[in-house]
């Protein structure tokens, strides 16, 4: 693009990134500046420079919404008090931050507590703001008549003419907002560098995550000493267009998004569990089938690896265990009612056969802030669809019913099913000075929704350990018991109190009548008895084969600091079946296809003694394995495996059978040398074993997660973060002279490759 040789006479600097590395070059002072990203110099993966993507013209930058700005030195900046105009091409990805004062900048230099400098960037939910430190004030224009789109390029254009006082911001060449300040007022310089993507004085989350970051394409980025006319900025946006028919370009969406690969060589990062793309996860939730395809959300922050500006990831599989990333599904809208996050919930289908999402709203200008929303499906036009875009009902479908008591921050986390001609829905509550509990509603058409009371309360002064709210619950039909009786599963996650990080269950009958659960037990039973990994349910019938699948969250236990140096945060447990044994104790397992992952069969051996099986084990290296051991008599006390274990063992984590106590444990007080590290200590839980009995212990390592089996009766999720290169052996624990009747080690295969 050829500017005028007027505008080229008053261009300062301009960026346009067609260089490659740590620094990008301006072409007119051909001033070398810094470009920060975290992994220049990476912490858990080797070292790489940030890849140009494809731009407007040549290449863009891309900003990952929490680590990448460029940096000018304070000295390399000469700014015209009078005028100023600022331009760029912009593909905002995501609206990012954790309240609706923070400006994404697109271009900073400022200073606002004396008032000084400047500042272009866009709030939280994609309008554009210019502010500008003058003689008399601090003034901000704002475009709040409507928002930057994302995923697309926009021209934005921002200029200040001190003689006449006029502040103007323009998008695709024309105005777009305007303002009259006192005339003559000079620019007040600020004494601090000039960045693009992230502001000069960030609202920051404990030391670490500038809040405030932009996310997204940036691509020739300008500074004027003049205040460019309208004609002008028509001008130079239809030259910048003129290779392109006249319109900008569309996105690919490779282009614009998280690179996943771009984490595949973090040593720590999971590679055949499912994952985020990159950044912040939580649950992942709303499983539901339709023509062939398995579709799952994931509660995600699009912005960087931290807790905050939930919107709903979306990935797609043919066989719930290779993923492929779809574009987010759902996002916090301020003109909607759910500006402050679009929470967890499920998906169920209407009365078309249709599939409907279910969420919980955010909403802070409510008490309680959270409401219940619906949103309907779009399909493409060959009747195949990937579901990649939602609408939303206009309103909530249901709000925190009166009565009962209920708590004002827990009225969350909807599941829907159908009986007949009705739909049934749960929703997470609960119910002061009783404790936890889920919610009844009802309807013949899923926008109205009768109420019908607590579906079922836990004792809190009983089983403090259950909490003040549920969170996550989910109904479902087992089939019959032994006894030829109708079960149901019901889970719940319980939060506040006394209440740890935990999915509980109870096996018992659901009366559709009175709306009422009544449970075969009163104490609820655990999954898993691990610490704060396997969280987060979320589960479906699975229509092709009437399984429960139940998928988790494994969450990370790092600090804050960690996941800024990794770039991701969380990952999903492997998809299990849940079923109800001959004996009617609940049964779980991962779900079979996940033996598609066995790359190759590391180790076939039988009826061996511990002492002969580590002979082989020796050789046997892995950070992604699969492990299968089965003893059919216990002679020792306990029995189990090390792994991530180094030569020296100076490295390594143990996880074994106690069979005196009944308990699965494991020990990670060898874990790692790492002293910021948080895994450590033991962890375990009853497993609920005949002494008599078999022992199947099932161990899925994959890099930094572990998840182990034994006897389909309980799980036991953890984490592990070696330090030592060579902490990759396995051994197994127990007397010598223990039988092993069978050992098989498998290598896995990544699913992201």
């Amino acid at each position: 693009m050829e500017m005028s040789t007027k505008l080229n006479n008053s261009l300062i600097a301009q960026w346009s990134f067609e260089d490659e590395g740590k620094f990008t070059i301006d072409t007119i002072g051909e001033t070398k500046d810094s470009i920060h990203y975290v992994f220049h110099d990476a912490q858990f993966q080797p070292s790489r420079n940030i890849k140009r993507r494809k731009g407007l013209k040549g290449k863009a930058l891309w900003f990952d919404g929490f680590s990448t700005y460029v940096q000018r030195k304070k000295e390399h900046v000469s700014l015209n008090k009078e005028e100023l105009s600022v331009s760029m091409w912009v593909a905002p990805y995501s609206f990012g931050g954790l309240d609706h004062d923070n400006v994404a900048a697109l271009m900073s230099q400022n200073d606002q507590s004396k008032k000084r400098g400047f500042l272009l960037g866009i709030k939280q939910y994609g309008y554009l703001t210019f502010q500008l430190g003058l003689e008399r004030n601090w003034e901000e224009l704002m475009v709040d008549q409507s928002i930057l789109s994302k995923n697309k390029w926009t021209y934005v254009v921002a200029t200040y003419h001190a003689p006449s006082g006029e502040m103007i911001i323009y998008e695709n060449g024309k105005k777009s907002r305007s303002k009259k300040v006192e005339a003559g007022q000079s620019l007040l310089l600020a004494n601090e560098d000039l960045l693009i993507g992230k502001p000069n004085d960030p609202q920051m989350i404990e030391g670490t995550f500038a809040l405030g970051m932009f996310s997204g394409l940036m691509d020739e980025v300008c500074l004027f000493s003049k205040a460019l006319s309208e004609q002008e900025v028509l001008s130079t946006y239809q030259a910048y267009l003129s290779e392109h028919g006249g319109k900008p370009p569309s996105i690919d969406f490779g282009d614009l998004v998280i690179n996943r690969q771009e984490f595949i060589l973090d040593r720590h990062r999971p590679q055949y569990h499912l994952s985020p793309p990159g950044h912040w996860m939580n649950e992942p939730h709303a499983p539901f089938f339709y023509k062939g395809k398995y579709h799952l959300f994931y509660q995600h922050n699009p912005q960087g690896p931290y807790w905050g500006n939930i919107h709903w990831g979306h990935w797609v599989s043919e066989d719930m265990i290779h993923w492929k990333d779809l574009p987010i599904a759902l996002s916090p809208e301020l003109e909607s009612f759910d500006p402050d996050g679009v929470w967890s919930g499920c998906a169920h289908y209407d009365d078309k056969g249709l599939p409907v999402l279910f969420f919980t709203a955010g909403n802070h200008q409510y008490i309680p802030n959270q409401m219940i929303g619906l949103a309907r499906c779009t399909i493409d036009d060959n009747g195949d669809p990937n579901f990649e875009k939602w609408e939303k009902y206009g309103r909530p479908i249901l709000y925190q019913p009166k009565g009962y008591e209920l708590d004002d921050d827990g009225f969350r986390d909807p599941f829907v099913w159908k009986e007949g001609d009705t739909w049934y829905q749960l929703v997470g509550s609960g119910i002061k000075g009783r404790g936890g509990t889920a919610l009844l509603f009802e309807s013949k058409n899923l926008l109205h929704w009768k109420h019908r009371g607590p579906l079922y309360i836990s004792d809190y002064v009983k089983f403090p350990y259950l909490g003040k709210i549920w969170e996550l619950p989910i109904l479902l039909p087992l089939g019959q018991d032994s006894h030829g009786q109708e079960k149901h599963l019901f889970i719940i996650s319980p939060v506040d109190g006394d209440a740890d990080v935990e999915v509980y269950y109870w096996v018992g009958e659901w009366d559709f009548q009175s709306g009422k659960f009544i449970p075969d037990f009163e104490e609820p039973h655990l999954f898993d008895v691990g610490d704060f990994h396997f969280t987060g349910p979320s589960a479906m019938i699975d229509p092709t084969t009437k399984r429960i699948i139940l998928f988790t969250i494994a969450q990370g236990e790092r600090p804050l600091e960690y996941e800024y140096a990794s770039g991701w945060a969380h990952n999903g447990g492997l998809p299990i079946h849940v079923f109800l044994g001959e004996d009617d104790r609940i049964r779980f397992k991962p779900i079979d296809e996940v033996e598609a992952l066995r790359e190759s069969k590391l180790v076939d051996l039988k009826d061996i003694t511990v002492e002969q099986a580590n002979e082989t084990l020796q050789f046997i290296e892995g950070e992604m394995l699969e492990i299968v051991i089965r003893i059919k008599k216990l002679s020792s006390e306990q029995v189990g495996l090390y792994f991530r274990q180094s030569k020296d063992h100076v490295e390594e984590t143990l996880l074994y059978y106690d069979h005196v106590v009944d308990q699965l444990i494991v020990d990670r007080t060898k874990t790692t040398l790492d002293k910021k590290e948080w895994t450590a200590g033991i962890q375990g839980g009853k497993v609920g074993i005949n002494q008599k009995q078999p022992i199947q212990l099932r161990i899925f390592l994959d890099k930094s997660i572990v998840e182990a089996y034994i006897n389909d009766l309980k799980s036991l999720t953890t984490r592990v973060y070696p330090t030592r290169e060579d902490a990759v052996g396995i051994s197994i624990m127990g007397g010598e002279s223990q039988i092993i009747k069978s050992i098989q080690v498998w290598r896995m295969k990544s699913i992201y490759m």
